[in-house]
């Protein structure tokens, strides 16, 4: 029998396709990384039919790249050797929220904007942290990225907020980590080993993912936007030190562009939010005089008259901070993740500029601070997707950003193939030897997801 009749009698017929435009589709992602080519499209319902494909590919050393949202710009979830691309978006029911417990139990298909009007909805006093995403980027895509959200500078990154995971390994076994794995309760994932750590960071190269649980937060009745402005680059470590000092930011980012000439500054922007208009009150007061005694008189202003449609910009769920102007025509746009110390974004703002110029680019930054001991600091590159030359730009522009990250001791986050790479190289021997060994032993026919976390 023929892999796509075999892949027919799993999901039926109108859930897998061998059609060449549809391939097409499946084969690329909006970023700059060069296309693969899919060989089926699957959409499976039930974590069975994820079950059945999965012991197929393995007996048939077929390659499978799972797929969320595909959104992450950097690759991760195109076939690079053919295969399947298993397409999980019909397996979209928000199964359980346990307000006592606090969290939301989620098939691995539901999409941030669904979970969001959901609790609004339904649970209207509690929100999930949702990332600068577009709605359709899927919760569980994020929280296996190590992606952050709203909340992040309070709560940490999303998959820290993991309770508990359903998994189907590559050769087919269904298993489950955490509390689920001992009773109906999906609250935790510890303090047993955590083996959410083999999934989590591994794009997809391990296991697919059929169910997440993941940690639901108070929903503020009152937010407000704060902004400050300053032109010394070389203050922004201790300012962010101190605004997470105070422990009172609900989200805390810095944004920069280079056009219009008005946003040519490093912006501080931090949002309060509390439960009484009071509580408000008191954190805007106290930001405020943070910034108007900060070291020795050093100017960072507070942004007086901020235009009401960047205010609504910033205190949107999610907040539209990363809308980089297009500056040139086509609408591509790319940027690399680095995890920086907090210490090190003056070197890598001034670096940024100097790549950006390099290769005839506009600046534009967007850096989400994460619970203070580090940022998410955006190299963000537009190109105009229908040049090569222009592309071609774009990528050299990455793989320079992505060597500044970690010559300045950071990491790299949702890296594409060749930023896995350079990690790897610098990489302890050991560490990388235990990725390749973990690899072998969850999938000893190396069909998930192939090219990727690949150790030589």
């Amino acid at each position: 029998m023929s892999a796509y009749q075999a892949l027919v009698d799993i999901v039926g017929s109108d859930r897998v396709s061998e059609d060449l435009v549809e391939r097409y589709l499946y084969s690329r992602d909006s970023g700059a990384q060069p296309a693969g080519q899919a060989d089926y499209v699957v959409l499976p319902k039930t974590v069975e039919e994820v079950q059945q494909v999965l012991r197929l590919a393995n007996s048939r050393n077929i390659p499978v790249t799972p797929l969320g949202g595909g959104l992450s710009l950097s690759g991760l979830v195109v076939p690079r050797r053919g295969g399947i691309v298993l397409d999980m978006k019909r397996m979209d029911r928000i199964l359980e929220v346990d307000e006592m417990n606090r969290y939301a139990l989620i098939e691995a298909g539901v999409s941030q904007g669904a979970l969001r009007e959901y609790l609004k909805q339904h649970h209207p006093r509690f929100q999930h942290s949702t990332p600068e995403a577009p709605p359709t980027a899927t919760v569980t895509g994020n929280a296996l990225i190590q992606g952050h959200g709203h909340i992040s500078p309070r709560y940490g990154v999303n998959s820290d907020m993991i309770g508990g995971m359903e998994v189907v390994l590559p050769t087919g076994e269904i298993t489950r980590i955490g509390s689920c794995s001992l009773d109906e309760k999906w609250f935790t994932k510890g303090p047993m080993p955590d083996l959410a750590g083999l999934f989590v960071g591994w794009y997809g190269t391990t296991g697919v993912a059929t169910k997440l649980s993941l940690k639901i937060f108070p929903k503020p009745a009152f937010r407000e936007v704060m902004a400050f402005q300053t032109d010394a680059v070389d203050l922004l470590p201790e300012a962010i030190s101190e605004v997470m000092y105070l422990d009172m930011a609900e989200d805390f980012f810095l944004i920069m562009q280079e056009k219009p000439d008005w946003m040519n500054h490093a912006f501080l922007v931090v949002i309060v939010s509390g439960h009484f208009k009071e509580e408000i009150e008191l954190k805007k007061s106290a930001y405020k005089n943070l910034f108007k005694n900060f070291h020795g008189g050093q100017p960072i202003g507070f942004v007086r008259d901020l235009h009401p449609a960047l205010e609504k910009r910033f205190l949107d769920v999610p907040p539209l901070a990363a809308l980089a102007a297009d500056f040139r025509e086509g609408g591509g746009f790319q940027y690399t993740g680095a995890i920086l110390s907090v210490d090190q974004v003056p070197a890598a703002w001034h670096r940024g500029i100097e790549i950006a110029h390099q290769y005839d680019m506009i600046c534009s930054y967007v850096h989400q601070v994460l619970q203070g001991n580090s940022v998410m600091f955006g190299f963000n590159y537009s190109f105009n997707r229908g040049d090569e030359k222009d592309i071609e730009r774009a990528r050299m522009a990455l793989e320079d950003s992505n060597r500044v990250t970690l010559e300045l001791g950071g990491m790299i986050w949702k890296g594409e193939r060749p930023a896995q790479q350079m990690v790897l190289e610098k990489m302890d021997p050991n560490t990388a030897g235990l990725i390749k060994r973990v690899k072998a032993l969850l999938d000893p026919n190396g069909i998930m997801n192939p090219g990727n976390w690949e150790v030589p």
